[in-house]
C-alpha cells in the first residue's frame, strides 16, 4: 500500500504564494504519475496538477502560469508550488498517485489519495 500525506495548506492573502508537498511512503513512488486535485466546498472534486513518471508535466488551465508540479524520487514527494493565489483557488487539496499514467490520473482514476490540505486564499 502507498499512504500519501499532504501538508503545506493555509491561509494566505490573494497575490500570495504556498508551497503543497505530499510525501509518500510505504512504497517507492518512482513508477508512478503523481498529481494534485482539489475540491471547494460544494462543488465536485477538479484536476489540478499532474507529473509523469518522466516528470512530463500537465497543468489544468485555471492554474497554467501560477502552479507548478514537481517531483523527488529520492525524497519520494511531489510538490505544488502556488504562486498569484486568487480566492477561487480556495479549496481541499488533495495528492493522488496512479500506476496508469498521467492521461488516468487526470481523468480521477488514481490508485491512491492522501487526505488532503486546506488552502484558504483572502481576498
Amino acid at each position: 500500500q502507498l499512504q500519501l500525506i499532504e501538508s503545506g495548506g493555509g491561509l494566505v492573502q490573494a497575490g500570495g504564494s504556498l508551497r503543497l508537498s505530499c510525501v509518500a511512503s510505504g512504497r517507492i513512488i518512482t513508477n508512478y504519475a503523481m498529481g494534485w486535485f482539489r475540491q471547494a466546498p460544494g462543488l465536485e472534486r477538479e484536476f489540478v496538477a499532474a507529473i509523469s513518471y518522466l516528470s512530463n508535466t500537465y497543468l489544468a488551465d485555471s492554474v497554467k502560469g501560477r502552479f507548478t508540479i514537481s517531483r523527488n524520487n529520492a525524497e519520494n514527494a511531489v510538490y505544488l508550488q502556488m504562486n498569484s493565489l486568487k480566492p477561487e483557488d480556495t479549496a481541499l487539496y488533495y495528492c493522488a498517485a496512479s500506476v496508469s499514467g498521467p492521461s488516468r490520473l487526470r481523468a480521477g482514476d488514481s490508485n491512491y489519495w492522501g487526505q488532503g490540505t486546506q488552502v484558504t486564499v483572502s481576498s
